[in-house]
């Protein structure tokens, strides 16, 4: 059983599945619509518990899941969709002790997701340029997380290269993931960071960026399996009899690339990796 203890991140859900949050500090209120609840009422429930407002007013208690905090919590630049967040992670392959750079920390929903996916003998390392999206995000890791002894940040810019190596100048990460407007700039730098086998996916909103960023990763000529996709999520009403999709869906949110670094030289000659039907035309 998990108990709300302060300084916990802490969920609200009305009857409508709204849900509001809040970090439980001893002595402090919560108001909604003219009610309140003091945080000490919280404070020692447990997870699931339904709570009461001032007048009466009922809401359920919870700690939020990984896709819920992301949602609700604070934001500098716009965070990833859960709905991307765990395409991501399977398809960049992202397992138990990988060690993962990351660029563009943004508010650090991508992040919070690779070091769940990592685990605690993984490996996170992020570029961040800006100030103030690095605070933030640290803020949003650490409320969620605690303490992350197996995640750095770094005020670099990926587009000027990745500094991390192992020994003897060796390529140390098993994956690159790029949450940048121009990822076709670091390409060659993935290539050099990412050993043999290792995984390389970005994630951009529009297809002229899709276009430069396969093109950069056809002609490194170091990387194979190259894929480009969008994921859609739509929720279904289903009450009794009315069972349909819903009116609203989270559609097009950006497009994932993935490709797989393999021996130079190797791919682009081999004749699997050709297309009869192009070389035709």
């Amino acid at each position: 059983m998990k108990i709300f203890q302060e300084g916990d991140r802490v969920h609200l859900m009305d009857h409508k599945g709204r849900q509001y949050s809040l970090t439980l500090k001893p002595g402090e209120t919560f108001q909604y619509s003219g009610e309140i609840i003091p945080h000490d009422e919280l404070i020692g429930k447990s997870d699931g518990s339904l709570v009461s407002f001032s007048r009466g007013k009922a809401m359920l208690a919870l700690y939020p899941t990984l896709s819920e905090y992301t949602l609700k919590m604070p934001r500098g630049a716009q965070v990833l969709y859960p709905k991307d967040l765990a395409i991501i992670c399977m398809w960049a392959d992202v397992y138990p002790g990988a060690r993962v750079f990351e660029a563009g920390i943004g508010s650090g929903a991508l992040t919070l997701a690779l070091l769940r996916a990592v685990g605690e003998r993984g490996q996170v390392v992020s570029y961040e340029i800006r100030d103030d999206f690095a605070n933030i995000a640290l803020k949003n890791i650490a409320r969620y997380h605690g303490a992350t002894p197996n995640f750095t940040l770094h005020k670099r810019d990926a587009y000027e290269g990745i500094l991390e190596e192992g020994q003897e100048g060796q390529p140390w990460f098993d994956r690159v993931i790029l949450d940048l407007p121009e990822p076709w700039r670091v390409v060659t730098h993935a290539a050099t960071a990412l050993r043999l086998g290792g995984m390389y996916l970005s994630f951009v909103p529009t297809i002229p960026q899709v276009m430069k960023t396969v093109e950069a990763i056809q002609d490194s000529g170091q990387f194979g399996e190259s894929e480009t996709f969008e994921t859609l999520y739509r929720t279904w009403n289903i009450k009794g009899r009315s069972v349909r999709p819903d009116h609203r869906m989270i559609a097009h949110s950006g497009f994932i690339t993935v490709a797989r670094k393999v021996e130079k030289g190797m791919w682009n000659n081999h004749p699997l990796h050709s297309d009869p039907d192009l070389e035709k035309e």
